[in-house]
């Protein structure tokens, strides 16, 4: 029999974060979930005790974050699989977004995910050995109007990943970046998915609201066919290092890439210009 992995999830209150801490349990593992929201988690998951460890973290904290790596190697003794996965949209335009609001996105969205890679890779390095899983998603890859900060944040996220498995090939580590597109979970409900207080009318952002709000529960990605995928990949020799989850990502990112090289083309002329003569 293989041995039982011990799993670091971040944002494991709800959602995708939620979904894979319960199936990981099931199928006989270890799981270290956070969240900011530790009431909401210990009444999610009530069985498999013995192998799980909730903390109460706010990842945007490096020292919170250090704490709760050390009190699961403290636990458990070691760390295979991390799984960056907390994150939340914020819906205004660059014009609307308070510098406040645009900063936060970053904080949660990147720079959550820098401190549990910071922190998680002296012991995956002295192992020589773990899976780092980062959640990202097709806006980390296609920008879309009144998403900017978290076009900003998940974009950061991919090129964060890029540069990392470069680092981390060396030591035995293996690094997954996974673009989900739309999952049926709560990410777009209200009191989830984040809104610019400060509204200028041109830009529409009440529609958008509405728009959003009506598309939550819609989603066509199954969130368990998701986690499943995770486990799947986390117990590969080679796992992909590029994975798009979702038709819609598939085809947005397909689509987008295509229109970039037909750009490309059509100034190739100026770009390949610019050396000494």
């Amino acid at each position: 029999m293989s041995r039982q992995k011990v799993w670091f999830i971040t944002g494991a209150s709800k959602g995708l974060g939620l979904a894979l801490t319960q199936l990981v349990l099931s199928q006989g593992d270890k799981v270290i979930s956070t969240s900011r929201n530790i009431g909401d988690l210990k009444n999610s998951v009530t069985t498999h005790q013995d192998r799980f460890l909730p903390l109460q973290v706010d990842i945007t904290s490096d020292q919170e974050v250090k704490s709760a790596i050390e009190q699961g190697i403290k636990k458990f003794g070691r760390l295979d699989v991390v799984v960056n996965n907390a994150g939340y949209s914020l819906v205004g335009s660059m014009e609307e977004i308070t510098d406040e609001e645009f900063r936060q996105t970053l904080d949660v969205n990147l720079f959550g995910t820098v401190n549990v890679i910071r922190n998680a890779m002296p012991y995956l390095r002295r192992q020589q050995s773990g899976h780092i899983i980062n959640i990202s998603s097709n806006a980390g890859y296609v920008g879309v109007a009144n998403a900017t900060s978290y076009n900003a944040a998940k974009f950061a996220v991919v090129g964060l990943s890029e540069a990392l498995k470069q680092e981390v090939a060396g030591f035995g580590i293996n690094l997954t970046l996974v673009a989900p597109g739309q999952f049926r979970t709560n990410f777009m409900e209200k009191g989830s998915m984040a809104f610019a207080q400060n509204r200028i009318a041109v830009y529409g952002l009440d529609k958008a609201e509405e728009m959003w709000s009506q598309f939550s529960g819609q989603q066509a990605g199954d969130p368990e066919k998701l986690v499943h995928i995770l486990t799947e990949i986390a117990a590969m020799e080679h796992p992909p290092t590029r994975l798009l989850l979702g038709p819609d990502t598939y085809q947005l990112v397909n689509e987008h890439r295509k229109n970039e090289r037909e750009e490309f083309e059509t100034w190739k002329h100026l770009t390949l210009s610019t050396d000494f003569d």
